[in-house]
């Protein structure tokens, strides 16, 4: 077999699949080479001829949208992301398709009336855009097996909150009503597990948080009212079996010693927030995954420079990593600059 270089001696080279060099990075063991998991929304769909609202509304459009992507730039992990009104709609909220947009929701169901006990306890398995999302997972798994990483997607205790309340009255409220909104919060958190046991039962192997309201909160409120709930959504998630992959856009520097208490398994790491830092917080165990910026070093670069820059994040993050841009790849990113991002990297040992 052939021998991959490293810092430090060698690694006997082996031939993995997707799935198994994400298990072997989470587990901290060598890999044949890095393990990759961009996210991919509106690129993947553009990429097998469809558009963004197919893609968001049927689950046989994402999932064959991101199949071919996965196979045709070398991804280890495919996902049931899209956007972030799935739970949402279930507690009654009406979500509009926009062609080439991210789906909007019309009207957040708690903007004018604040009453927690007027919205429905949506069920995973009835609710439209649930289920769909539960659908994908299950496709999935019946295309690919055990190839490749299957990561289902629930939203975070803020970003849930948010979506409801709308995001000023969330803030407001964070401020003015902290007894409200915890509530409203555990609310958030029980119906996140509920959705997140279906994805499971149904073959995902790990469960993506996206919680982006909580990188605009102050330090202080993140870590009274929003850390204990996400802390109750990790354990739970990693109690049924999930390994999870905490995804909280923007700069989350100042978050870093709440969430290093986390104890999630993989943190998406924005372009704005040094690895180096976030490795110090994080620990040595915890997988980083990041952090090109998706427009400047992605969208609008060359693959040789981000060759070079995903080499430099893996420099500055060191074992164990993830390549991945900081957020969404752009959808007018051209393939070529796919490809450079995904290109196999060989995995270093320290030294």
């Amino acid at each position: 077999m052939d021998e991959i270089p490293v810092a430090c001696g060698t690694y006997q080279g082996i031939t993995m699949t997707g799935f198994e060099r994400y298990l072997a990075t989470l587990d901290g063991r060598p890999t044949d080479h890095l393990a990759r998991v961009p996210i991919l929304m509106q690129f993947a769909a553009e990429h097998i001829g469809s558009y963004y609202g197919a893609f968001a509304s049927d689950y046989r459009v994402l999932v064959d949208a991101n199949l071919a992507c996965a196979r045709d730039f070398g991804l280890d992990q495919v996902s049931t992301i899209s956007d972030p009104y799935r739970e949402t709609q279930g507690f009654g909220a009406t979500i509009i398709y926009e062609r080439d947009m991210v789906p909007h929701c019309l009207k957040p169901p708690l903007e004018d009336d604040p009453d927690i006990g007027k919205l429905p306890r949506p069920n995973p398995l009835e609710a439209e855009r649930m289920r769909d999302r539960i659908e994908a997972v299950k496709r999935y798994k019946k295309l690919t097996g055990d190839e490749y990483s299957v990561m289902g997607w629930v939203e975070g205790p803020a970003a849930e909150a948010a979506d409801l309340r709308r995001l000023d009255n969330f803030f407001m409220d964070l401020m003015d009503d902290a007894g409200y909104i915890g509530e409203l919060m555990d609310l958030c958190v029980d119906v996140a597990l509920d959705f997140a046991q279906a994805q499971v039962a149904a073959g995902a192997d790990t469960i993506g948080i996206g919680d982006a309201a909580a990188s605009q909160i102050s330090p202080d409120l993140y870590e009274r009212l929003v850390l204990p709930r996400e802390q109750r959504l990790v354990r739970g998630l990693q109690q049924m079996g999930a390994k999870v992959r905490l995804h909280i856009c923007g700069n989350i520097t100042r978050l870093l010693p709440g969430i290093s208490t986390l104890g999630v398994d993989i943190l998406d790491v924005d372009h704005m927030v040094d690895l180096r830092r976030v490795r110090a917080a994080l620990g040595p165990a915890t997988v980083i995954a990041g952090n090109l910026d998706p427009v400047a070093a992605v969208l609008h670069s060359t693959p040789a420079a981000i060759r070079a820059a995903v080499l430099d994040c893996y420099q500055q993050a060191g074992n164990p990593f993830m390549v991945n841009a900081g957020c969404e790849i752009p959808s007018a990113t051209p393939p070529a600059n796919l490809l450079a991002l995904c290109e196999p990297l060989p995995f270093r040992t320290p030294g």
